[in-house]
C-alpha cells in the first residue's frame, strides 16, 4: 500500500458514517416522440420515479431488483451520465444537477463506474496501458515516468501482471477484462464507484474472485460503492445495506442482515424466496412465493402503488390511489407499504 493510499484510507476511516451521496426525489424520464418530421412528445418512460436514499462514506449500498426496474439508470443518473429529469443529487456537499462543463468534469475524477459487460466496455483498438492511462491524461494526472509507475501499481492492485500492459482486450479472459475495467475506474483515485452488475457476465468461479477483489480494494483505497445487481446472494455478501427496487421505486431499504432475516415488503419476500438453498431438506420445506402476472411497463405504470397489480391485496387496497412512501418500521429499516399491507 502506498503512502497516498494509507493517507486516503485513514481519512476515509475518520469520516466513516458521514453521508457522501444524498439522492432526493430523483426522477429519470425518457420522452417518447411521434411524427416523421415534426417530432412531438406523446409519453414518458418512467425509468426512475422519485428515488430518495443516501450512501455513507466507506459503505457498500446494494441495489437489487428485476431487469428493467431502473437500477442501471439510477447509477448513470447519479453520475450525471443521464441528466435527471427532476430531483437532487448531492455529492459531498455539491449539488451535481446544478453544475456542468469544467465544474462537472472535476467531479468525474471522484465518481467512476464499472460497467456490466467487460467485452463491450473496453475499446478493442486500445492496449491495456492506453485504456488505464486515458483517464489519467484527461484529468492531467501523473506524467512521464510517474504515469508508468501508476499504471504498474494499478495493474498489480487488480491482480494483473504489469507486463500485460501492451496487450489488447481480446487477449484476455472475461474475468481479466473486468479487472482491467476495475483498474480503469481506480486509476484516477475516486471516492465513489458505481458497480453496475460487475460480475453478472462472468462464470460463477470468477465472480467470487472479482467480489473479493472489490472488497480488498475498498479496504485499501477507502472506496464507497453503489453495487447494482440482480443476484441476491452476491449482494448479501458484499453490501452493508440493501435497497430493493421495483418499477423505478425503492420499496424496501435496510441493513443486509436485517433485510434477509426480516423482509417486510411482499416483493422483497418473493425475491428472497427465489434464492436456492444448497440444503435439500430446507429447500423442500420452505415457502416459495410466486408472483402472478408480469411487471407493468414503465411507459404506463399503475396508479398509486406500482406493485399493487401483483400484490395479493390487489386493486381493492387503499394504495390504488395513494403512492406509499418509505416509512421506518424499525431502526434503519424502511418500507414503502400502504396501511392495509402493513397491517397484514
Amino acid at each position: 500500500m502506498t503512502t497516498d493510499s494509507l493517507a486516503a484510507n485513514a481519512e476515509t476511516t475518520a469520516k466513516a458514517g458521514e453521508t457522501l451521496l444524498s439522492v432526493e426525489n430523483m426522477k429519470m424520464y425518457f420522452p417518447v416522440t411521434s411524427g416523421l418530421f415534426l417530432q412531438r412528445k406523446v409519453a414518458d418512460v418512467k425509468a426512475v420515479d422519485g428515488l430518495t436514499f443516501d450512501v455513507k462514506r466507506g459503505e457498500t449500498l446494494g441495489l437489487v431488483g428485476e431487469s428493467g426496474c431502473g437500477k442501471s439508470t439510477t447509477g448513470r443518473a447519479i453520475l450525471q451520465l443521464h441528466r435527471p429529469t427532476e430531483g437532487k443529487v448531492n455529492f459531498d456537499g455539491t449539488e451535481l444537477t446544478e453544475i456542468k462543463g469544467a465544474d462537472l468534469r472535476r467531479f468525474r475524477r471522484r465518481m467512476q463506474m464499472i460497467f456490466q459487460d467487460p467485452f463491450s466496455s473496453l475499446n478493442p483498438r486500445m492496449s491495456v496501458a492506453q485504456i488505464i492511462s486515458e483517464p489519467l491524461a484527461i484529468h492531467g494526472l501523473y506524467k512521464g515516468a510517474e504515469r508508468k509507475d501508476r499504471l504498474d501499481y494499478i495493474l498489480e492492485a487488480v491482480g494483473l501482471n504489469p507486463t500485460f500492459a501492451k496487450r489488447y482486450p481480446h487477449e484476455f479472459s472475461g474475468g481479466q477484462r473486468q479487472r482491467i475495467g476495475i483498474g480503469r475506474a481506480l486509476a484516477v483515485e475516486p471516492d465513489f464507484i458505481v458497480c453496475d452488475e460487475p460480475v453478472s457476465a462472468l462464470d460463477v468461479s470468477i465472480q467470487a474472485q472479482v467480489i473479493n477483489l472489490l472488497e480488498d480494494l475498498q479496504g485499501e483505497f477507502g472506496l464507497t460503492y453503489l453495487f447494482i445487481a440482480h443476484d441476491l446472494s452476491v449482494v448479501k455478501h458484499i453490501s452493508d445495506r440493501i435497497a430493493v427496487m421495483y418499477l423505478g421505486h425503492i420499496v424496501e431499504l435496510a441493513e443486509s442482515n436485517e433485510l434477509y432475516n426480516n423482509p417486510v415488503h411482499a416483493y422483497t419476500r418473493a425475491l428472497l424466496s427465489a434464492i436456492p438453498i444448497p440444503d435439500p431438506r430446507i429447500e423442500r420445506t420452505r415457502e416459495r412465493i410466486i408472483l402472478e402476472g408480469d411487471v407493468p411497463s414503465p411507459l404506463n405504470p399503475p396508479k398509486g402503488c406500482v406493485f399493487r397489480t401483483r400484490c395479493t391485496k390487489g386493486a381493492g387496497c387503499k394504495c390504488s390511489d395513494t403512492v406509499p412512501v418509505l416509512t421506518e418500521v424499525s431502526t434503519g429499516h424502511y418500507v414503502a407499504n400502504c396501511e392495509c399491507c402493513m397491517a397484514a
